[in-house]
């Protein structure tokens, strides 16, 4: 079955290490990825970009094709961001399709620290992104933990719909929203970090443009 793939973020803003990454999971997988924006991160500062300027942004960013699309689910609930609550009400929502929480490979070392992380695995694979060739560091408790879970058999992600850990080799881009922002601050235009779609129109980069 084709499995649908959950790549969550703050998208402030979406650039195209996003898109990149996202499109090659993709690819791999034969999946349906949903690029799924954040409302309150439990582990990070607030957005500098509000959420319906963000949606804006990645509607822009996603026009015009179908193997990625936006799902604003979890900007529609109130408080903190938990990606296991966001994960169970996709179980009730697709029944036993399969489903794929895309994780970098930082993100995934530091899986110990999330909201009921064992509890991910009762409803989803795992899709570790990697760079191809690097091997992760993963703390030794956490690969005892997975270690029984993994598999490098794209057929078991299709055919199952949860409790496996597979690695992604993608093409991460070195790009930083971070940098990006302060680009912008500094009236500079990152033309080639963004997409292309987000310069048609000037009010979606004006919460970082500098007053």
């Amino acid at each position: 079955m084709n499995p649908l793939a959950i790549f969550g973020g703050t998208f402030d803003p979406i650039h195209i290490g996003h898109l990149s990454v996202a499109w090659e999971a993709a690819e791999l997988l034969d999946a349906e990825v949903r690029l799924m924006p954040a409302s309150v991160p439990p582990h990070r500062s607030p957005p500098t970009a509000s959420a319906e300027q963000r949606v804006s942004m990645l509607r822009a960013a996603l026009r015009g094709q179908t193997r990625l699309s936006l799902d604003t689910r979890e900007l529609d609930r109130s408080g903190p961001s938990y990606t296991i609550d966001t994960l169970y009400e996709l179980r009730r929502e697709f029944g036993d399709r399969p489903l794929v929480l895309l994780l970098g490979a930082d993100a995934f070392a530091g899986l110990r620290s999330w909201h009921r992380w064992r509890d991910l695995f009762d409803v989803t694979h795992v899709g570790m992104l990697n760079r191809p060739g690097i091997e992760a560091c993963i703390p030794i408790e956490l690969e005892r933990a997975v270690a029984p879970r993994r598999t490098d058999d794209f057929s078991i992600i299709r055919t199952q719909p949860a409790g496996r850990v597979i690695e992604l080799s993608v093409t991460p881009l070195e790009v930083s929203a971070t940098r990006i922002r302060e680009l912008l601050a500094a009236g500079r235009d990152p033309r080639y970090l963004l997409p292309a779609g987000l310069f048609d129109d000037p009010s979606l980069l004006a919460p970082y443009r500098a007053s």
